[in-house]
């Protein structure tokens, strides 16, 4: 094993009795992010309870203040007083997003209209990222990168004195590229018109509603999906409730189905269809998850959960439903660890290289803790059913998801499961470890 750097803090954590109790999760990012643009955007003070408050949202509030907006922590609650579409102010010096890649792409979108210049700057991660799949539709419409990095960060941009209108079929679905040009579309006159090859995420599109904007959502004979929105709208300030994330949900849901004798009550979970494949799989597999409290808040689906400790058994999970879970596939391989027979998770030669790397230490984790495990080109097959022993150090390569999703397995193997680095789950998503330890686990940093 490669030797930890200073700051390493290796963890492990031993069989834990049953939880019980209520969970509470944090805010979902991705609606996070889009409630500080859209507030800044709009007219009046918005207030929005349950941010997400993670170095990368941060990252929004601080570019949302570069451009003139108020964006203020309470006591329970954030405000951002919002300076209407079109009244950005230009920046006095380069947005720098850290790490955040949702951040830079949605805070492109929305200043790629004006006509001046504003730069962006980021880490070294995000440096590397590929910006052109937004960089391209938006100098279709006479955006002008004035400075790049074979178009990546560090970039400038300045908009055209006139713009004009986006029309753009994105040549793969991506809710990522949808999103940064509906937030472009804010800015222009006309009628900006996208449309997926299958339809993706909507957490935008439902979020700009509920600020006021004209948007429509058809579905021609082509089967694509058509995105219209009617642009220089009126945005109003909006009281928000930002909903829990079911990324963040999966881990006490999986911990209440594998540890004998739990059963938590997780409360105010987006339930967006597009982002419940882990729930729907964990159904599938026998899981007893049950469902109440049901509403709609902003156009978004939220539930309370009921989760009890269940006999899962393994099941094929086809490749359709990777969009719907790709974040959740570490943690999904700890629930097939503890089920009866083999799991085989289907399309996984079409994800990111991220994920297959996120993957692959999965399975060597799987493997050292005594269960059978295989990546293939397109494929990661789970054996479960047998006893897990535990007992082993996982290498989690600085993944949060990997780390958490091992010490969700310690909770129910007979000997402790140890990670080469916590320090990056407490930075990362520091509510897994005090959400657990109010139930009664133990954490244990070690040697």
């Amino acid at each position: 094993m490669a030797s930890q750097p200073d700051s390493a803090r290796p963890t492990s954590i031993a069989r834990a009795t049953a939880l019980k109790g209520q969970f509470t999760i944090i805010g979902d990012a991705a609606i996070s992010h889009r409630a500080l643009i859209l507030g800044a955007t709009a007219l009046g003070q918005t207030i929005i309870k349950g941010l997400r408050e993670s170095v990368d949202v941060l990252a929004t509030a601080q570019a949302m203040r570069a451009f003139g907006a108020r964006v203020e922590k309470h006591d329970g609650h954030w405000s951002v007083d919002g300076l209407g579409v079109g009244g950005l102010m230009a920046p006095t010096a380069p947005i720098d997003f850290g790490g955040s890649a949702t951040s830079a792409r949605l805070t492109i979108g929305l200043a790629a209209p004006y006509s001046f210049a504003t730069s962006f700057i980021g880490d070294a991660s995000l440096s590397a990222r590929p910006m052109r799949r937004i960089l391209d539709p938006l100098m279709a419409i006479g955006v002008e990168v004035i400075e790049h990095a074979d178009y990546q960060l560090p970039l400038t941009l300045r908009g055209p004195k006139l713009v004009r209108p986006l029309d753009y079929r994105l040549p793969i679905a991506s809710s990522k590229v949808k999103s940064t040009l509906l937030m472009a579309g804010l800015n222009i006159a006309g009628t900006t018109t996208i449309i997926e090859p299958v339809a993706t995420r909507d957490h935008t599109e439902n979020l700009l509603r509920q600020f006021g904007a004209d948007v429509r959502v058809t579905t021609p004979k082509s089967g694509d999906a058509m995105v219209e929105m009617a642009g220089l709208p009126d945005l109003r300030a909006q009281n928000l409730v930002i909903p829990g994330d079911p990324s963040a949900a999966a881990f006490p849901i999986v911990a209440a189905l594998i540890v004998p004798g739990s059963e938590l009550v997780i409360d105010n979970v987006l339930m967006s269809t597009s982002r419940t494949g882990l729930i729907d799989t964990l159904l599938e597999m026998g899981g007893n998850i049950s469902f109440f409290n049901q509403r709609q808040i902003g156009g978004e689906d939220i539930a309370d959960l009921r989760v009890r400790h269940s006999n899962l058994r393994g099941l094929t999970i086809p490749a359709d439903r990777v969009a719907a879970m790709i974040d959740d596939y570490p943690i999904l391989a700890i629930a097939a660890a503890f089920a009866e027979g083999e799991t085989t998770m289907l399309g996984i030669g079409d994800v990111r290289p991220v994920h297959t790397e996120r993957l692959a230490s999965v399975v060597a984790g799987l493997a050292a803790n005594g269960v059978e495990a295989r990546l293939d080109a397109d494929s990661v097959r789970i054996s479960g059913g047998a006893k897990k022993t535990g007992g082993a150090r996982v290498a989690t390569n600085g993944d949060s998801r990997v780390a958490m999703s091992f010490l969700v397995m310690g909770m129910a193997t007979s000997q402790p499961v140890a990670l080469d680095d916590q320090s990056m789950t407490m930075a990362r998503l520091a509510d897994f470890i005090s959400g657990f330890s109010a139930l009664g686990v133990e954490f244990e940093t070690t040697e």
